[in-house]
């Protein structure tokens, strides 16, 4: 086996396991947080309500906290499209044109829309701290309200990728060739060794890198005014983990511009867009524990400690 052809398959393979954990944990979430939900329902329907309120505020965002786990879940499904190991001759995706296709798939879905989505639901679950009840995560509309204002968000991103992919290399043609310099800024795709290698346009590479250093002014600036108001160690050591998981993403986009400069498909290729991949996914799996999971565990906290202190409450009557 060629050297190249064993690393980008190492490369897949960890690829492949590292986002089966992120969806695994994800899953574990989203069960957990519809489990809650049902529980909280039917305590509303039966007589039990001296706790609800707590409970309530632990699971308020539940709606947005299952978008951001379906959000996850999409983005993994389309990293592991885009990956050299499941395409080419006798594999997942074996003909060419379906393999550009799919790498053009993978730069409007995933940077158009997936990885926006993830980061600014993951900013509002941040900023819902400090609204109070009547507007923040309590109230029952802010979930729909912020879902929506995320897939208005993603709308110029989605638009841009799409434009970037689908109708710049049509404008930067010449007779039907696309130059050297233009595939740089265009291309979402290139073939290497018979095989297409999905490849990340500088335009695109450029408009992550705005949005990621306007989404990280915007968690500092957030962040700060929470650690304000904060006095636990616990509470403060999760915003400061939130502010480096945004902080770390602006890099990512660094490397996925440096990417353009080697040829598509060799390994300092695959080994800058290995490094961009583990960088957005420590980012997500930060974000995802500490606002999903950790939320979701304190509620069976609560709720188990209710119920110890209604067994204790009966044991007394008795």
């Amino acid at each position: 086996m060629h050297p190249i052809t064993f690393f980008t398959n190492i490369i897949g393979v960890v690829t492949i396991v590292l986002i089966s954990i992120v969806s695994i944990l994800g899953l574990i979430c989203l069960c957990h947080s519809l489990n809650f939900q049902l529980l909280i329902k039917r305590r509303r329907r039966n007589y039990y309500q001296a706790n609800d309120e707590q409970l309530s505020y632990f699971n308020g965002p539940w709606l947005t906290r299952i978008t951001l786990i379906l959000v996850a879940l999409w983005w993994g499904v389309g990293e592991v499209l885009r990956l050299t190991f499941v395409n080419g001759e006798g594999r997942f995706i074996s003909d060419q044109t379906w393999q550009a296709n799919v790498c053009k798939f993978y730069i409007v879905s995933n940077l158009g829309f997936a990885e926006p989505g993830l980061f600014l639901l993951l900013a509002f679950l941040l900023s819902a701290a400090l609204h109070n009840q009547e507007v923040g995560a309590l109230n029952r509309k802010w979930n729909q309200r912020t879902i929506c204002a995320v897939f208005m968000l993603c709308s110029p991103s989605l638009i841009w990728e799409a434009c970037v992919v689908f109708i710049g290399p049509h404008i930067a043609s010449n007779d039907g060739q696309t130059s050297k310099v233009a595939k740089y800024w265009y291309s979402a795709s290139s073939v290497h060794d018979g095989d297409v290698a999905c490849t990340y346009p500088l335009l695109s590479s450029i408009f992550l890198g705005t949005f990621y250093t306007v989404l990280t002014l915007y968690v500092i600036f957030v962040g700060g005014q929470i650690l304000s108001l904060v006095i636990n160690k616990g509470l403060r050591r999760r915003i400061y983990m939130l502010i480096f998981a945004t902080g770390i993403l602006l890099p990512r986009a660094m490397f996925l511009g440096f990417s353009v400069l080697p040829w598509p498909g060799e390994i300092v290729h695959e080994s800058l867009v290995f490094v961009s991949f583990l960088v957005l996914m420590i980012a997500a799996m930060l974000g995802i524990v500490i606002l999903v999971y950790f939320p979701v565990a304190e509620t069976f906290e609560v709720r188990n400690q209710e119920h110890i202190e209604l067994q204790t409450s009966h044991s007394i009557a008795l």
